[in-house]
């Protein structure tokens, strides 16, 4: 087997952090072991040659403890593995909570390990570090300790691998239903090497994925760093403009507070030609074929080109006519599951004649003697006063806006020429910001690659680490 060694780039690390022995740590050699042999098993493929490979049922047995209704709550999440339902608990009225017949839950000791029927094959399995009760829809395996040691357990049954092989083993009418069984869980093959080694596996796992998570954290915090900073770039320029010396007066709206004196503060109406489009995705044949700009265009880009993979449907020639996109316009999003999620805008930088605004979706075409599309669009991003938009959306379980929330909604207005100034502006700074953001989040992505792969080459012997872990 070859050498397998680990790349870390050294651009991607934080400056916080002791490079030299970062980058040891990381990009060091991991040698295979001397000899392997066929574990006779797909989902793990060769194994150390002084390794078992055993069935589930030597390696865990079921238990069905109940009679525990007073004990911790639990659950078991693809993400983190086995947790406490506080949170799910903090959200049920007590009454409720106080009515729920835990009677039939089952037990779970710590080290057990718990997984749920129907999402195993998702990865929804981990070892238990808590005492608490699982509903029936849990299966509880408490491993035998002359064998395994759970945490080993934990990671190996964590990889995509044995997520792979639980698919396998599952069954059900559709995949949604899908359902590992216990008696299928026992016929599952394992690899277990000595404990000794089990447990140099855990220490070496424990202290490299501590210091990756560790870094994780440091990036996710900068992107969510880089956002706020984002969001106050935009919102200072769109109500204060780009000149910090500029007199101010008070805009009259508590909100926005004070805008510079020869600022107008306006409502959308006397600044806009709105027009909410019904075109659907469905296609008719008495209609003219259309390219529709719909509502995932609009929320996932921030700018309408003409790389947007847009839907082919269909539309009446006068709805052609009044939804087509020009150069300039303004989307914004007017329905949503979720309500902070309305008026989410994209600037249109594309046209062409059969190119409309979809469903769901409310066009903001500028008076071009009043309003600049660009800075429209960048002062629609500002959360103060996209929250104009968030307030007034109605409903339960779908959110959305009237035509007259729309046009009511406040926005400062400068000049023309500066309303340009301050779009190009912004267009640098925010291209710069997000730019900065895509590097950090492309560096996650990236080390949560490089840690699942670690892992599952470690736990299943694709690498030696019993003098590192020392």
């Amino acid at each position: 087997m070859p050498k397998i060694k680990y790349h870390f780039p050294s651009t991607a690390l934080p400056v916080s952090l002791p490079q030299a022995s970062f980058r040891k740590d990381m990009t060091a050699y991991l040698r295979p072991y001397p000899t392997y042999k066929p574990s006779g098993v797909e989902w793990i493929g060769e194994v150390p040659a002084h390794w078992e490979v055993l069935p589930n049922r030597a390696i865990f047995k079921e238990v069905n403890e109940r009679g525990h209704p007073q004990a911790e709550m639990l659950s078991v999440t693809i993400v983190e593995g086995v947790i406490r339902q506080q949170t799910l608990l903090e959200d049920s009225s007590k009454k409720d909570a106080s009515r729920l017949d835990r009677s039939a839950y089952k037990l779970v000791r710590s080290e057990d390990i718990v997984y749920n029927k129907m999402r195993a094959w998702q990865g929804a399995v981990g070892m238990s570090e808590y005492i608490g009760i699982v509903s029936p829809a849990y299966v509880v395996q408490r491993p035998r300790n002359e064998v395994v040691n759970s945490r080993y357990l934990h990671c190996l049954l964590r990889t995509p691998a044995f997520a792979t092989e639980a698919e396998r083993w599952s069954y059900g009418i559709a995949s949604d239903m899908w359902s590992l069984r216990p008696e299928h869980f026992k016929m599952i093959y394992t690899c277990v090497p000595p404990l000794p080694e089990q447990a140099a596996i855990v220490r070496y796992l424990d202290h490299t994925d501590g210091r990756i998570r560790r870094y994780l954290r440091s990036r996710e915090r900068l992107i969510e760093l880089l956002k706020e900073y984002r969001q106050a770039v935009i919102h200072e320029a769109v109500t204060r403009g780009l000149d910090p010396d500029v007199p101010l007066k008070s805009s009259g709206v508590e909100w926005l507070g004070d805008v510079p004196t020869h600022w107008e503060v306006r409502r959308l109406r006397h600044a806009v030609n709105m027009r909410v489009s019904n075109v659907d995705k469905h296609s008719k044949d008495d209609e003219l074929p259309v390219r529709l700009c719909n509502y995932v265009d609009v929320y996932k880009n921030d700018r309408i080109t003409e790389s947007v993979p847009f839907m082919r449907a269909t539309a009446k020639a006068d709805e052609m006519a009044r939804f087509r996109l020009e150069l300039g316009d303004v989307l914004i999003t007017k329905d949503s599951e979720v309500w902070n999620d309305i008026g989410v805008p994209a600037f249109v930088e594309y046209s062409a004649k059969d190119l409309v605004c979809g469903y769901h979706l409310a066009l903001l075409r500028p008076l071009k003697t009043v309003l600049n599309g660009a800075y429209l669009f960048h002062s629609l991003q500002s959360s103060a006063i996209a929250s104009q938009f968030h307030l007034a959306a109605n409903g339960v379980t779908r959110y959305g806006l009237s035509h007259h929330a729309i046009k009511s909604a406040l926005l400062p207005i400068p000049p023309l020429a500066e309303q340009a100034a301050i779009a190009a502006y912004l267009d640098k700074q925010t291209t710069a910001i997000d730019a900065a953001m895509a590097r950090a989040q492309r560096e996650v992505e990236l080390l949560s690659e490089y840690r699942t792969r670690l892992i599952a080459d470690v736990v299943t012997g694709q690498v030696d680490v019993r003098e590192a872990a020392d």
